[in-house]
């Protein structure tokens, strides 16, 4: 049986290292077959945000294409996918009362709104839970 783990993530997309961190992890988990459940809470709820957009870069004199900028919200579907190859899934919640905040309702397809007792649940489900806490 794959072991299912627990993330919660407090980091806005494009803030920080700990967003890259984050998603690193759970491919590692995914490539294993893992159970993955994601609760972001606070600017989290902005990693998967549907209408993310590529820009180019004026101040390198870059192209949108030669810019190549990565959208987390591609990476969370990407590893959606890996996971379900993999035997494994990847369950992702948005809290609700966050994603009211900040006008994040479009998010890509396979993520749901929840709430904190959601986190609860996953991690008392779960064989380990990582927090990825924002640092002031």
């Amino acid at each position: 049986m794959n072991p299912t783990l627990s993330f919660a993530l407090m980091d806005a997309p494009f803030e920080s290292a700990r967003s890259t961190a984050a998603h690193r992890l759970i491919a590692a988990a995914a490539r294993r077959g893992c159970h993955v459940k994601v609760f972001a809470y606070e600017g989290a709820v902005m990693q998967p945000f549907a209408l993310q957009q590529r820009h180019a870069n004026a101040v390198h004199g870059l192209s949108v294409e030669e810019e190549n900028h990565c959208l987390p919200r591609e990476v969370i579907g990407e590893l959606m996918l890996l996971a379900r190859q993999t035997g494994g899934s990847l369950e992702w919640i948005n809290c609700g009362l966050c994603v009211d905040e900040r006008g994040a309702g479009q998010c890509i397809d396979g993520v749901r709104r929840g709430t904190p007792a959601d986190f609860w649940q996953q991690a008392r489900d779960a064989v380990n839970t990582l927090v990825i806490a924002t640092r002031e």
